[in-house]
């Protein structure tokens, strides 16, 4: 039998890993969107009109998170984590691969956009899976003293992901502008391939959550399809989650997306020099929220959490104020400041997030909440922080408003999430499904 702290770690770097791969696809093409897609897949329409566009094939990869946490939610918590995750990295291996040998507008016309946004839509329906089940199967394998450590371990994948995507943007800008939009764009996102095989070696070697199957050796699997007793058994934590996830989601596609998009068109920065600062971004992410976790197993999960968020909402009016006066350090600095912040929170929210929900509908329950956000606010922030933009005349304080109130709405959603969760168990005719308090 494979002694408890080995099989611990080695489920957090299955989880890491793989969860990083699948991050690496997912921002690879939200980089792409900000730099490629509009000349490749829209050139019919002016520059602002074909990065909408763009930032739209975007937002459909989180339009189809919802129906991908509903399905492989279902699967996560009938049938176990492990085999679910290497389901989802083989599709978005798959999906990323095939983005990468795309024919463009120039060639097939139309069917080209119409091919990205299938495309874009599978790789909504892997992440949809993804992110709760790498959480579960590093947490649930953890002893309960390090479990919030797990957790914000797993959520390294974001930064490495992000890393690993900007990077590899950063080396193939380095061509010159004809060969970088013919064929040089298309190289990251062929290395996906490279990079999945890796991902399922790994994620083989971890064993099934030990929490599940304590779960299913004491019979106390849910008999309805879990995803049901989420909405019918546990509607108010449902809501107080989707809206704690907000800014989980809408962070990076704001800084990586929507912001590297704004800082080379409108501001007039050169892409290399952005690049470089949203490079560095991830390193202070991965510290951060390493940070966080750290901090927030001594200190409590909301505590951490809500600091975090505070010191984000207070630094919007410098923040946007750099904008303003586009001081390239400056920008640099509170870009830094604030998604630093924004990651504290981020790191200690996958275990907050998991353990509102009981073990036998978590994987449904986590799924359902993150994806349901990411469709409805989350995967719009790009496009709905650019309209802002447009509209207003590139009004940088139209956009601050808009980052205001993601933060804020996000706030009350972890005040909430945090009172109803802790208040009393759930109960389902299925038996008591215990949700331990989110500390």
């Amino acid at each position: 039998m494979t002694p408890p702290r080995n099989r611990e770690r080695t489920a957090v770097i299955g989880a890491l890993v793989g969860n990083s791969l699948e991050w690496f696809d997912f921002f690879v093409y939200g980089t792409a969107s900000a730099l490629v897609f509009s000349r490749i897949f829209f050139p019919e329409v002016n520059p602002a009109t074909g990065l909408l566009a763009s930032f739209a094939t975007l937002w459909v990869g989180f339009l189809t998170r919802p129906p991908g946490g509903l399905v492989f939610g279902h699967l996560g918590d009938k049938f176990g984590r492990k085999n679910v995750l290497m389901a989802t990295l083989v599709l978005m291996g798959a999906s990323t691969t095939l983005i990468g040998v795309l024919p463009t507008y120039q060639q097939v016309g139309v069917l080209a956009p119409v091919l990205l946004v299938l495309l874009r839509a599978f790789q909504g329906l892997a992440v949809g899976g993804e992110w709760a089940g790498a959480v579960l199967i590093a947490t649930e394998n953890a002893h309960e003293k390090r479990k919030t450590v797990a957790g914000a371990w797993v959520q390294q994948g974001s930064p490495i992901g992000s890393l690993l995507a900007t990077g590899s943007f950063l080396l193939v800008g380095l061509l010159p502008d004809e060969d970088f939009f013919s064929w040089g764009w298309r190289l990251p996102f062929l290395a996906s391939v490279i990079l999945i095989v890796v991902g399922i070696v790994l994620r083989m070697r971890v064993a099934e959550s030990e929490e599940f199957l304590e779960s299913k050796r004491a019979g106390n699997l849910a008999e309805k399809a879990p995803a049901l007793l989420v909405f019918t058994k546990a509607p108010l934590i449902l809501i107080f989650a989707m809206l704690a996830s907000i800014m989980a989601i809408s962070i990076s596609y704001f800084t990586n997306t929507f912001m590297l998009a704004w800082a080379t068109g409108p501001l007039g920065f050169d892409r290399q020099v952005i690049l470089n600062i949203l490079v560095g971004a991830s390193v202070v992410q991965f510290f951060t929220q390493l940070a966080g976790g750290y901090l927030a197993q001594r200190f409590g999960r909301t505590r951490i959490i809500l600091t975090g968020l505070g010191i984000a909402l207070a630094f919007t009016v410098p923040y946007f104020l750099a904008i303003q006066m586009g001081h390239l350090v400056f920008i640099a600095a509170m870009v830094y400041v604030s998604f630093g912040s924004i990651c504290m929170y981020f790191a200690v929210f996958s275990t907050f997030l998991a353990y509102a929900f009981p073990a036998n509908i978590r994987y449904s329950g986590m799924s359902i909440s993150y994806q349901m956000c990411s469709a409805l606010i989350g995967g719009s922030t790009a496009f709905v922080a650019q309209w802002i933009l447009t509209t207003s005349g590139n009004n940088p304080w139209a956009v601050a408003v808009y980052y205001a109130a993601l933060t804020i709405a996000t706030i009350i959603g972890v005040i909430g999430l945090h009172i109803v969760s802790s208040r009393r168990p759930i109960e389902t005719p299925d038996g008591e499904l215990n949700a331990a308090p989110v500390a």
